[in-house]
């Protein structure tokens, strides 16, 4: 037999990118998907804490005692005071955001309990000064949402650097608010 001359029949075969490309195409499909889940979850815990410092302020936050107050320079209208608290309520909501992102409210369930109990504060603060005149009631609420508002920072840190550092801004201007109070309850 001619077994020496005989040659091993080989199939020639396609290169495997078409395999490599549905694996990729997978990958890309998994992350939009999760991208839009991201971006979901996102709107959601902006949208509901803006709609309800939104009522609050439509609620509470008139006040003619305010509005004859003489302020000082570094008190703003109540139009500015508000869209502050605004806009502190949407930077700490995506400061939330940020630490339920990476997964910090399922390790550690106090960093949630403080979150929203600072929260629930600084909604409480207009009922309280603008609507009740409660003034010494207002500054140990803001005092309540600064020492929060620590706390937060605090326990971000551990979770996030950059929720950590969104929320100081926060902090500075829920400290203004415990100034405003201050200067109201000495008038």
């Amino acid at each position: 037999m001619d077994t020496q001359n005989l040659k091993q029949r080989t199939t020639r075969q396609e290169p495997t990118t078409t395999n490599d490309e549905s694996v990729r195409g997978a990958g890309q499909k998994m992350k939009r998907t999760m991208a839009k889940r991201g971006l979901k979850s996102l709107s959601i815990a902006l949208t509901i804490p803006v709609i309800l410092t939104l009522t609050n302020i439509y609620m509470f936050g008139t006040s003619d005692n305010y509005k004859l107050f003489n302020r000082p320079n570094w008190v703003p209208p109540i139009w500015a005071l508000h869209m502050a608290c605004l806009g502190s309520a949407s930077l700490l909501c995506l400061c939330g955001w940020l630490v339920w992102a990476e997964g910090g409210f399922h390790k550690n369930p106090n960093i949630a309990g403080l979150y929203f109990g600072q929260f629930g504060l600084s909604l409480l603060w207009d009922l309280l000064m603008f609507k009740l005149g409660a003034n010494w009631a207002g500054l140990l609420v803001a005092v309540g949402v600064c020492y929060g508002l620590y706390q937060c920072y605090r326990a971000f840190k551990q979770v996030s650097d950059i929720a950590a550092d969104l929320v100081l801004p926060c902090l500075g201007w829920s400290a203004l608010l415990g100034f405003i109070s201050l200067k109201f309850m000495l008038n």
